[in-house]
């Protein structure tokens, strides 16, 4: 996991508060995911496939943030290496991979779908290790 005050989470948090400024987005709760998952399905037809990395970096910043802000998770890299969202030493989220999924593959794919998924995610998967306790 990455330390909380690493250098490349403070760059992954520094870059999130740009996006949100930049965009002007209410916090990093569900209401800023709503409008940041409308800004994706607009960008699916305006943006040419070269601006497509660029624009899932910064936006993948801020998707994380939200996590990392509301779920209580911390910017971590994940069992293969990639850089993502550890919450509550249970899941791991690629906020990378969801905005480049949502990207692809329009509001099937909703960055805000998921991020209200996330208290269900946690739920399951605490219910899932009690079975196993039992």
């Amino acid at each position: 996991m990455l330390n909380e005050l690493s250098a490349e989470a403070l760059a992954l948090t520094t870059a999130a508060e740009q996006v949100r400024q930049q965009l002007r987005l209410p916090g990093y709760g569900g209401e800023a995911l709503a409008h940041l998952s409308h800004l994706i399905d607009a960008q699916r037809t305006a943006l040419e496939p070269a601006e497509h990395p660029d624009f899932i970096t910064a936006v993948g910043c801020y998707l994380g943030e939200c996590l990392v802000r509301t779920y209580q998770g911390e910017w971590a890299a994940g069992p293969d290496g990639t850089t993502g969202v550890g919450i509550a030493g249970q899941l791991f989220f690629n906020p990378f991979f969801l905005v480049k999924e949502q990207l692809d593959k329009g509001t099937t794919a909703s960055v805000a779908g998921f991020f209200a998924s996330v208290p269900w995610r946690l739920a399951e998967r605490q219910a899932a290790r009690k079975d196993k306790i039992s």
